[in-house]
């Protein structure tokens, strides 16, 4: 992010109304098993191994990079259960900050609750051997992981992708060992190789030790070196012909200088975007704004993807939501990205910061008991999900053997009331022994209650009785995982109904 502090202090999310109209998301389209083994890019998309478009729609959990050398939460919850609930949720990609310091000898995580049968399989391991964990379980519950390299000791961030204490020689060899530990496990599609190049960092000016152009070519290539298969994501930098950005932004030197490595179509173009929480711009007091922001997304990033030259992926985005300024950012950010419903995988790419709530400066999907998921900023990115990806097998999210049984329930919860209106949440859990494709939650209310608006689901309302249904991205559910969604109502004051899951 646009700071050197990545670690900061839990910062309460606000109670804020999710957004008017319908928040549903829909499949990409292509079918449902699109994105199976390595992918590569053509032009502006990311194709499978089959060559099928996809579309990463995920969502950043930071930890490694900490001096907890491991992602964060784990102090509160079972690894497991996290994956599972970020892909209830329709999150298809998971963004895993690291430092050069979890290569060291004997680098161990700490924070992890082993209570209670909870995280039981990391006791012992070092930070790689967590990640591997980690790694293996997305992959079974359909998940992609992209590596992201964010600092080179857990310290703090660096402008260019080397310091004194770690030089580029360490950053080329731990890109080796990472791409090595991986091969032939294409849940791990690809490496960014350094978090947010700034000044002093250059794009094309050909001094070798700041130009982020020049040293990408060779972090990427030492990584295909390893690994042809892995895409490489490149992200910006801060100043580009005088004209600057946030930190790892700017990507307007593609234009003349794009990165060239020794395999062809593996380049991704990474882009950073913040609000007004994170800093303030010149483009946040423009009166024209919002509708000033898709220009100034087309001149740092935007124009990479719509020129057909690269896909461009947005790995980190996000914001508290506190004020009306992000909040209309977040809007005109998500709109220009492209809705899944309306372009399938055709669309940027993205990953959300953050599933943790401990981000200061933009808070998280998870509220800070890391559990409550917070839906109204969940529900600004329904219509960017898109479908998830084939699982590994195994035990990934709680899929089971013998006799197959489709079963759900679903528990209804009324998260704030004023009288002229309520808010609500239904969490929908597989309580089955096979995997859902689909599912459906009825209820029927002892008042005069409606619904006003709905995200991740749609509906249907008779009288009394409301229909929801999955929306595309979030009915497939793991045995054992859940879903949420949302919505609003009026009146408020009505006692909480009974509720009915059907599942298939």
């Amino acid at each position: 992010m646009f700071r050197s502090l990545r670690r900061a202090l839990c910062a309460a999310a606000a109670l804020l109304l999710p957004l008017a109209g319908a928040q549903t998301a829909h499949a990409a389209g292509t079918a449902d098993t699109a994105g199976a083994g390595y992918w590569h890019t053509s032009g502006r998309q990311i194709l499978d191994a089959a060559g099928q478009p996809v579309r990463i729609a995920g969502i950043n959990w930071f930890g490694f990079e900490t001096g907890n050398h491991v992602v964060h939460g784990l102090w509160s919850r079972d690894y497991k259960s996290m994956i599972d609930q970020m892909k209830s949720l329709g999150y298809n990609t998971i963004r895993l900050p690291y430092s050069d310091d979890i290569f060291k000898s004997g680098t161990t995580p700490d924070s992890i609750d082993f209570s209670g049968g909870k995280n039981a399989d990391l006791q012992g391991l070092t930070s790689l051997q967590v990640m591997d964990k980690l790694v293996a379980y997305a992959g079974q519950d359909g998940m992609k992981v992209i590596l992201d390299r964010h600092r080179p000791d857990s310290g703090g961030q660096s402008a260019l992708w080397y310091t004194a204490s770690v030089p580029e020689s360490t950053w080329i060899a731990n890109l080796r060992s990472l791409a090595s530990r991986y091969v032939g496990n294409s849940t791990v599609i690809g490496i960014d190789l350094h978090n947010e190049p700034h000044d002093p960092a250059c794009w094309g000016c050909g001094d070798t030790t700041k130009d982020w152009r020049l040293a990408a070519q060779r972090g990427g290539n030492a990584v295909l070196s390893v690994n042809p298969e892995l895409l490489i994501f490149v992200e910006g930098v801060q100043t580009f012909d005088g004209v600057s950005g946030w930190w790892g932004g700017n990507l307007m030197g593609v234009a003349q200088y794009p990165v060239q490595l020794d395999v062809a179509n593996r380049v991704v173009y990474s882009a950073h975007d913040y609000a007004t929480s994170v800093a303030q711009q010149s483009w946040f007091s423009d009166p024209s704004f919002p509708a000033n922001m898709p220009g100034v997304w087309d001149k740092y990033w935007g124009y990479i993807f719509k020129q057909n030259i690269a896909p461009v992926w947005i790995g980190e985005f996000g914001t508290t939501l506190q004020s009306t300024v992000d909040q209309k950012w977040l809007a005109a950010l998500v709109s220009y990205l492209r809705p899944t419903s309306t372009y399938g995988a055709d669309s940027f790419q993205w990953t959300f910061w953050s599933w943790n709530p401990n981000s200061g400066d933009t808070g998280g999907i998870l509220k800070d008991d890391w559990n409550t998921v917070d839906t109204v900023k969940d529900g600004y990115l329904a219509s960017i999900k898109a479908s998830g990806f084939p699982g590994s097998g195994g035990s990934g999210g709680g899929t089971g053997g013998g006799g197959s049984t489709a079963a759900c329930t679903a528990a209804y919860t009324v998260s704030s009331d004023w009288g002229g209106g309520f808010n609500a949440e239904v969490k929908v859990t597989n309580t089955g022994t096979t995997a859902l494709s689909s599912w459906k939650v009825t209820w029927t209310w002892s008042g005069s209650q409606q619904v006003t608006s709905m995200w991740n689901a749609s509906y249907t309302q008779s009288g009394s009785t409301v229909t929801a249904v999955n929306a595309a991205h979030n009915g497939s559910l793991a045995a054992g995982a859940s879903a949420t969604f949302g919505f609003g109502g009026a009146p408020g004051g009505g006692a909480v109904p009974s509720v009915s899951c059907t599942a298939a």
